[in-house]
């Protein structure tokens, strides 16, 4: 436990500070390297044919996703040339939907499924773009929230990959290099083993994209082991430093919108606005985490049944984190939506294989590259318009007044998330049936679509899921999860971002208490835990009750 508080205090730290860089660079101060950064971004808004003007939301989502597909093609041709048949048609394509949609669902073993060049000149690259569009979103959402214009798309992932990704990914790549990952483009070295015998070993940028993988919330791995995977994490430290790295650009967004909101507010006596999305995020993420360290702790009731000595559930974890620091990496992983795992989640017991799934299920527990603010975002006005109806105050969010059309487009923005995760649930089972017919193979099936729509893209692994139904059906899902919800989101920012301010009243319901805090909650549990709960019992919670846990 003591490493779990090590690692809390660690990272509250490290998101309060990333979170006031990111609101240095979101309003474009002055930062070091401003002299020769800035002639760099200027020549590259030449080079995209952008002036830096203002874009209105339709224009933002637009550009995010014209540039997006332009480079998913451009990938999707180079992995077909590059991997040398490794991949077939629909593989490659589930995997550049994957990547370029920040999901990163891995349907191959990296080491045997891609070369050196594809790892290098495709995932890598894709890793950095997604993240930066994720974050540019979530910058121009914040702006508009707190009544500023939405800004450039292309100024802001320039920016967003000169100033943030790129130099903290070569920080933490040579912090990982330190440890032992390796980084060379050597694509295999031959070694000699302590018996005399000759092996060889698949290697390559591993840190390079060990760095971005977890600063950009992108998940997946070199290997086909993730981060379970020595060459990918090797140690304790490393385990602790990829952690952190996953809370940075989740954590430190919720933070720079509490600055950039508190600096709009004329009455600074209050709590910052992103006070209750600190508490509720924290809230449900320690509660998952109880539950997951105590359900992993406690093991297998049978083998207690059988006699035999209960250490805790060690199928399929590594020895050197054991049961409480994969039970960490999992939890930190699942919230903060990376999907990078050090443990098979297949093999965690029903109610450990339940945390990661609720939360991603949730989907607003810190969450990913900006939009898990943003889905956060959208219960805030859900929880404001519903507590101003019921108290009789006029329902309004940072001095902008939420009506009907807001309303209906957030209501759009929540329900696409449950609908794309039980309804495609409902149609592989109906295509490839329920496997072998237990609640651990119907979870199996669940959890695929639950890490395709939260974006997450980790697996129980125990489906053969390199088929032509399965490629094609999470690629739309992806797709959908990712452009759909921003489309929407943009265009509830530029609604409010359209509207007069209303000056602060008695009548106005304040969303910086404690009160507001808890309902906020409640709408959560309400609203989305309700959704799922049903197929939640027919999963790990039934799985749970059979062996006795």
């Amino acid at each position: 436990m003591g490493y779990s508080i090590i690692f809390c205090v660690l990272a509250a730290c490290a998101m309060y500070g990333a979170g006031r860089y990111l609101y240095l660079i979101m309003n474009n101060r002055p930062l070091i390297g401003d002299r020769v950064l800035r002639p760099f971004e200027k020549f590259m808004m030449k080079m995209m044919g952008s002036r830096g003007a203002n874009m209105g939301w339709k224009q933002y989502f637009f550009a995010l996703f014209g540039m997006n597909m332009m480079l998913g093609l451009i990938g999707f041709i180079l992995i077909m040339i590059l991997s040398h048949n490794l991949m077939n048609p629909g593989q490659a394509l589930n995997t550049i939907v994957s990547f370029i949609t920040n999901t990163n669902l891995q349907h191959y073993a990296g080491e045997t499924g891609l070369t050196l060049m594809t790892q290098m000149l495709v995932i890598i690259t894709m890793m950095f773009v997604s993240s930066a569009s994720g974050i540019a979103v979530g910058f121009a959402f914040i702006r508009a929230l707190t009544g500023s214009e939405m800004g450039n798309f292309y100024a802001d992932l320039i920016r967003i990959l000169t100033r943030f990704l790129l130099p903290l990914s070569i920080f933490i790549g040579l912090l990982l290099v330190w440890q032992g990952v390796p980084q060379t483009i050597a694509s295999q070295i031959h070694v000699t083993t302590i018996t005399g015998q000759t092996q060889t070993l698949n290697v390559g940028p591993v840190a390079a994209l060990e760095a971005i993988k977890h600063l950009g919330t992108n998940g997946g791995g070199y290997f086909g082991a993730s981060s379970a995977m020595p060459f990918e994490n090797p140690t304790i430290i490393t385990n602790i430093i990829n952690m952190i790295a996953m809370t940075l650009v989740p954590g430190g967004l919720l933070v720079a919108f509490g600055m950039k909101a508190y600096d709009r507010k004329k009455d600074r006596k209050h709590t910052s606005e992103s006070t209750p999305l600190l508490v509720v995020s924290a809230l449900f993420f320690f509660i998952c985490l109880a539950i997951i360290i105590l359900s992993e702790t406690k093991g297998n009731p049978i083998f207690s049944q059988l006699g035999l000595e209960n250490i805790g559930n060690l199928e399929g974890k590594e020895l050197r984190f054991g049961v409480i620091q994969s039970s960490l990496f999992s939890t930190v992983s699942s919230a903060f939506t990376t999907g990078s795992v050090n443990a098979m989640h297949d093999s965690l017991t029903p109610m450990g294989g339940f945390v990661p799934l609720f939360l991603m299920m949730l989907n607003v527990v810190f969450g990913g590259s900006g939009v898990g603010f943003m889905n956060l975002i959208m219960y805030v006005l859900l929880t404001v318009f519903i507590c101003g109806l019921m108290i009789g105050r006029t329902p309004e969010y940072l001095g902008k007044k939420i009506e009907s059309n807001e309303m209906k487009r957030v209501a759009m923005v929540i329900i696409i998330h449950p609908l794309l995760i039980l309804g495609f649930s409902a149609i592989a089972l109906m295509v490839v049936g329920n496997l072998s017919g237990t609640h651990h193979s119907f979870t199996q099936v669940l959890y695929e679509f639950t890490s395709s729509a939260a974006n997450n893209g980790s697996g129980f692994e125990g489906l053969v899921d390199n088929t032509t139904f399965w490629n094609l059906s999470t690629g739309v899902v992806m797709m959908i999860a990712r452009y759909a919800t921003m489309y929407l989101q943009l265009n509830v920012a530029g609604l409010l971002l359209r509207k007069q301010s209303m000056a602060q009243s008695s009548g106005t319901l304040r969303t910086n208490t404690g009160i507001f805090t808890i309902a906020l909650v409640v709408i959560i549990v309400l609203i989305s835990a309700l959704t799922f709960f049903p197929a939640l019992i027919l999963g790990p919670i039934s799985e749970a009750l059979m062996l006795g846990l």
